[in-house]
């Protein structure tokens, strides 16, 4: 059975984010920018672009980003300046206005070896915070911070295929999370994308089912088709990741 690519699930997005001030009818105007949006950084020799889940891929025509040191695979959340269309080869050539890493994970591998390390503590995650999209799922939560020890959190699946890829035609995962018991009760923004480009999709896959250890729920299972519409980039305003501890 062919093999999809998970990208298709970004290009179902039914509605392009809308700029903050108005394009003329010539193109882009220097105060036009962008809400924040989720994308991938990849390097290209001495430089890189972002492969943005919404915009397409975006060439960097900053002067003043030495300080960042891209990371191949790396997911960010960004917004940039549009400055114009088909750019050598690129979709659009932008202005990077901020540019902010988000941790980046594999899918890993639940057995009975691994089962205390990922743990399976609540976390405590509101409705619409997370969204699968450019072949990533991003997760939003409200971490309570350790005093020294970083937290864990992982996306798992079981070991045997059977149970992975379930009879329903959905692909079965669990968040787990571990927070050794070390919890301060002062709480900050978390953030982790999980490259979903390990799995298996195949045209008779529906979409993700994730079993979630909630602080206020319980433990659930989630469902996620992989036709997705709307905007995902809503619950990501002004989003300030910088003293969340997690590994």
């Amino acid at each position: 059975m062919r093999k999809l690519h998970w990208l298709f699930m970004a290009v179902c997005l039914a509605v392009m984010p809308v700029l903050q001030s108005c394009d003329d009818d010539e193109g882009y105007s220097i105060g036009d920018f962008t809400p924040p949006l989720w994308a991938t950084v990849r390097v290209t020799g001495n430089a890189f672009y972002l492969d943005c889940d919404v915009w397409g891929t975006l060439w960097p025509v900053n002067t003043d980003l030495w300080w960042y040191e891209p990371v191949d695979g790396k997911r960010v959340i960004t917004m940039f300046n549009p400055l114009s269309d088909e750019f050598d080869g690129y979709d659009h050539a932008v202005k990077i206005l901020s540019l902010q890493d988000v941790l980046t994970k594999e899918v890993e591998t639940l057995t009975p070896e691994t089962e205390e390390e990922f743990g399976n503590d609540p976390v405590l995650i509101f409705e619409g915070d997370i969204s699968i999209s450019g072949g990533y799922m991003n997760i939003i939560f409200m971490q309570n911070l350790p005093s020294g020890t970083k937290h864990r959190i992982s996306l798992v699946r079981p070991q045997d295929d059977a149970e992975l890829y379930g009879e329903d035609g959905y692909i079965h995962l669990a968040l787990r999370y571990n927070d050794y018991d070390d919890l301060t009760g002062l709480r900050k923004p978390g953030a982790v994308s999980y490259n979903l480009n390990s799995l298996n999709v195949t045209s008779e896959t529906k979409g993700i089912k994730l079993k979630i250890n909630l602080e206020k729920n319980g433990e659930v299972e989630l469902t996620f088709d992989l036709v997705v519409t709307g905007d995902n980039t809503k619950n990501i305003q002004n989003l300030d990741l910088s003293e969340m501890q997690l590994k």
